[in-house]
């Protein structure tokens, strides 16, 4: 995979913060085997004392908020906390959903080792809004807004209104394959067909909050190019 320069990531920036697009596959912090590059080395290669203020799953693209000093780290952790970071996902689903204003409010509890479990005694809390965009024939486009910060929130609370995350396989969804789609999709001999997006399709397409001097921003990120392809296929062969 090649390795994006920062700088053709970001969406915002001033003295004290940075918002990058953050691009699938790369993890916001070290996992545990280090070695590998994450956002917060490629930040810190930018800017000395950069710190990571929340975290999106590795497979999530979009809108990662950056601090630049200790101040700003801790500005923007205190939003976190108070839950005044607006953030706005986008999500292709399975099946044709009409969520209108949806509110799901669904403990989650952390296994451990990168699993998470809806757990009405032991979870802790968690609320997301949902609200249907685009339909197509086997497929919604969903907004979601969560109003907590659980690990695997968004597609765990997909996952229980049956409504999964293409590509999610770890709930359940299925990758999109062309030739489910297309009528008369051709394969050439000994061609292996490959799935429209490699990931699931979730994307932090939009985060709001406070600067320093207390201004409120908006930063939206753009649909990389897998999920814009993904959408523009929809359009063609699945609406």
């Amino acid at each position: 995979m090649k390795i994006p320069k920062f700088t053709e990531l970001i969406l915002f920036e001033n003295d004290d913060l940075i918002v990058v697009n953050k691009p699938a596959f790369i993890s916001t912090l070290d996992e545990r085997e280090g070695g590998e590059i994450n956002m917060l080395r490629l930040a810190k290669q930018y800017s000395d004392d950069a710190q990571i203020c929340h975290r999106l799953d590795k497979e999530t693209s979009g809108a990662l908020i950056i601090a630049k000093t200790p101040e700003a780290y801790r500005s923007v952790s205190m939003q976190f906390e108070h839950r005044q970071v607006k953030k706005v996902y986008h999500a292709v689903i399975e099946g044709t959903h009409v969520f209108e204003d949806l509110f799901i409010d669904l403990p989650i509890l952390n296994t451990g080792k990168g699993n998470v479990s809806i757990n009405r005694q032991e979870g802790k809390r968690a609320e997301t809004w949902f609200k249907s965009i685009k339909f197509y024939k086997h497929y919604t486009l969903v907004e979601c807004k969560p109003v907590t910060g659980r690990m695997h929130q968004i597609r765990i609370h997909l996952a229980t209104q049956q409504a999964a995350i293409a590509g999610d396989e770890m709930y359940r969804g299925k990758p999109v394959f062309l030739s489910a789609l297309k009528r008369k999709y051709h394969l050439g001999k000994d061609q292996e067909e490959m799935p429209i997006m490699k990931r699931f399709a979730l994307h932090a397409y939009e985060v709001t909050f406070k600067l320093l001097d207390g201004k409120d921003v908006i930063i939206h990120a753009p649909y990389p190019k897998d999920f814009e392809t993904l959408l523009k296929l929809l359009d063609k062969f699945d609406s």
